[in-house]
């Protein structure tokens, strides 16, 4: 498999969105782009916060 060939990772996509250049896109588009940016950082939250639960059932389990 050929470098150009692997499947592009996570931080590679938050690397181009923040590359993207911001005064080519509209008033809606980037109110648009903050929605979807506050939907990702509460699913993001959300998964953190079951993890670290997730956790803390586990150390309580094996005390």
């Amino acid at each position: 498999m050929d470098f150009d060939d692997a499947p592009p990772r996570p931080n590679d996509a938050l690397a181009d969105l923040v590359r993207q250049d911001l005064d080519r896109l509209s008033v809606a588009e980037l109110e648009a782009r903050i929605a979807t940016l506050d939907a990702e950082i509460a699913r993001c939250r959300t998964t953190i916060e079951r993890a670290v639960n997730h956790r803390a059932s586990a150390d309580a389990l094996f005390r």
